[in-house]
């Protein structure tokens, strides 16, 4: 008992010293920070230098409370080893992650240490992303566009690709020896660096709110491609879109009771070898016609109302910035980031293209906004049912991953939510944040009964979150963190960037919002 007393005191005295220098240290940089544009951005490392010594006295607090429980007899020491290799621990000192408590064994999970993905595994995640269904709805840009559809297909790979290898380095800073050194972990950590010291949690809430948009519109867009693909696989039956939207939305219910991916992430590899295999049968098919393309009908035209639309369709196949800070820190090479995202969007940016381009070249005018509609009913309803699958399975992601940004945001901020934890003690979920996760689910399916246009919607969200989240906002982060340090045509590039994003995204939501009132006008139905 007395060592025990005396490691209590040793620790509390060295915290104590550890806080007083800490304090020091901050009003130091406090003053630099009022002082200049980048002094304002080395406060950060001294935060991370006190969130280290936080996470240090947390693991030495939770060591000292099982030594404590060994003394009285508990079973506290299988524990002990897992928080010691605590590295998780909540920049604004709330406490271990929430995800620790809610998947049933923290100690395990916070014992084994994370395991690093290669370049390919990374490329593979980011193939996914950019890869997955919504291709279905590029013909239809090529449409609207011609050939300038083509040239947006691959100028939007390059910028998609170029801010992508910006919004990393803004997780960078140089220490004292001229070494870079990640003193960020994610979007929301950059964004919130951008506008400190003033506004220290403004661009956090901006992202989020982006974010959450992104990804409760691609829930809707599963929602929409599964009621149309059913609907036009089987016109026979007496269904209607509508409520083949609900049959698929009543598969998706179970979603709200997900507490993680672990059930859904072996899904993945099957859907995206069914999408591969799809998009194989669509080429083969189209090839088979191959005599009767129409070279005459792809013209250096546009259709000034509906081309607009086309370019949020294409940004919105290319959004992968959101989970690219988590995918880099995993990997255990991040020196092969760059590598690995330049041949993942070659390679995304050739197949999009060819895809593009064959399709349109075999329907030419009558392609439709889903592209598998124009296949001959035979085919149709097998591919789409293949689809129908696909996106149903794919629908979780997105889903859980809005909902764990909505948690966090509103009802476990470390004390700061505006609404009470939805999760009970001991990590269950309680009965009203259940229904509010089925809330979530229904609100999809209203909004994909009530605004049933796939291309329409796609080409909205697109403007409006996927050209911020790919355009806009890395380059002003780039801007706003690494001035000093860029080159002239470093800084023409994101100045560029964020003109072109920033016109192609007004211009797009505005057409896209035109073309949904008109629908709404005239009662278009897909």
């Amino acid at each position: 008992m007395a060592t025990l007393i005396r490691s209590k005191l040793s620790n509390k005295l060295s915290n104590a010293a550890t806080t007083v220098s800490n304090k020091s240290q901050a009003k130091v940089s406090g003053m630099f920070a009022r002082m200049g544009f980048q002094a304002a951005t080395n406060e950060e490392a001294l935060g991370f230098v006190a969130c280290d010594d936080l996470d240090y006295d947390h693991r030495q607090g939770m060591q000292m409370d099982i030594l404590t429980t060994d003394e009285m007899g508990g079973e506290g020491s299988g524990e002990g080893g897992g928080v010691d290799g605590d590295s998780h621990y909540q920049r604004d000192a709330t406490g271990p992650p929430r995800s620790a408590s809610k998947d049933g064994d923290p100690a395990s999970e916070l014992t084994e240490a994370r395991p690093k993905i290669t370049a390919w595994e990374a490329g593979w995640n980011v193939t996914n992303a950019i890869q997955g269904m919504f291709v279905l709805g590029l013909p239809y840009a090529i449409l609207h566009g011609g050939y300038l559809g083509l040239f947006l297909i691959i100028f939007a790979a390059v910028v998609c690709c170029y801010t992508g290898k910006i919004l990393i380095a803004c997780l960078y800073e140089e220490d004292e020896d001229g070494q870079l050194v990640r003193v960020r972990d994610s979007y929301v950590d950059i964004a919130n660096a951008c506008c400190a010291p003033r506004f220290p949690s403004l661009g956090g809430h901006i992202v989020n709110v982006a974010q959450i948009i992104e990804l409760v519109m691609t829930c809707i867009l599963y929602v929409v491609v599964s009621g149309n693909l059913m609907y036009n696989s089987f016109p026979n039956m007496p269904i209607s879109q509508k409520s083949w939207a609900i049959i698929a939305t009543a598969a998706l219910l179970p979603c709200a009771f997900l507490k993680n991916l672990k059930s859904v992430s072996k899904f993945s590899l099957l859907c995206t070898m069914a999408h591969f295999v799809i998009n194989v049968l669509v080429i083969a098919y189209c090839l088979s016609r191959a005599r009767d393309w129409a070279w005459d009908k792809v013209k250096f035209y546009i259709d000034v109302k509906k081309f607009p639309i086309s370019i949020g369709i294409i940004v919105f196949s290319y959004t992968s910035q959101i989970f690219l800070p988590s995918l880099e820190g995993n990997m255990s090479k991040p020196s092969e980031f760059h590598c690995m995202m330049n041949w993942t969007h070659i390679a995304a940016c050739i197949l999009k293209g060819l895809f593009a381009l064959v399709a349109y070249l075999t329907w030419a005018d009558t392609t439709k906004e889903v592209i598998t509609d124009n296949l001959p009913s035979t085919i149709r309803a097998v591919v789409n049912l293949f689809l129908v699958s696909k996106a149903l399975l794919s629908y979780p992601l997105p889903f859980f991953a809005a909902v764990e940004v909505l948690e966090k945001s509103f009802f476990q901020d470390g004390g700061r939510a505006i609404f009470p934890d939805c999760y009970a003690g001991d990590g269950r979920l309680k009965s009203w944040g259940l229904s509010l996760r089925c809330l979530l689910v229904v609100f999809t399916l209203l909004m994909a009964i009530y605004v049933p246009h796939f291309a329409l919607l796609m080409g909205l969200t697109g403007s409006l979150t996927g050209a911020g989240l790919c355009f806009l906002l890395p380059s002003l982060f780039h801007l706003r963190l690494l001035w000093r340090k860029l080159l002239w045509h470093q800084v023409f590039f994101d100045v560029a960037i964020f003109v072109i994003g920033g016109i192609c995204s007004i211009s797009g939501f505005i057409h896209s919002m035109e073309g949904l009132i008109e629908a709404f006008k005239y009662n278009i139905h897909e």
